[in-house]
């Protein structure tokens, strides 16, 4: 299975906005590289359309995701817990930290199973609780 993705590069520690295809264990190789640097960005989506587009920031166990459904909208995965509602934890987006709320924070690990599922059903609505920005 492919995937089209862009990403954080590591070298530079800046978004690189083109977009590769590749397989799963490609993408999966960039975000290991990434989480071994402590946070990172990512853009997914499938190589035959170019929406929904599933977007992973995170930084050290916090993550944050969001959905691009159409180039009008976009959405923020509802938290799994991890970080107290009431509790700021900064992530990564594109090139700088932006805080969320724990709300919208899940564990590093449940985002990337989700951002994996993602990638084998492109379909975002089982992944969890979308709260339209």
């Amino acid at each position: 299975m492919s995937v089209v993705w862009a990403a954080t590069s590591p070298e530079s520690g800046l978004f690189s906005p083109v977009e590769r295809r590749s397989s799963v264990k490609d993408l999966s190789d960039r975000f290991n590289d990434l989480r071994s640097l402590g946070l990172g960005y990512v853009e997914v989506r499938s190589p035959t359309r170019e929406f929904p587009v599933l977007i992973l920031g995170f930084r050290d166990d916090h993550a944050v995701i969001h959905l691009m459904s159409d180039t009008e909208r976009m959405s923020l995965l509802v938290g799994d817990g991890t970080v107290p509602a009431g509790a700021e934890v900064e992530v990564l987006i594109m090139d700088d930290l932006a805080a969320f709320t724990g709300d919208f924070v899940l564990d590093i690990d449940r985002a990337w199973d989700l951002v994996h599922d993602f990638t084998q059903t492109w379909a975002a609505d089982p992944l969890g609780e979308w709260c339209a920005l």
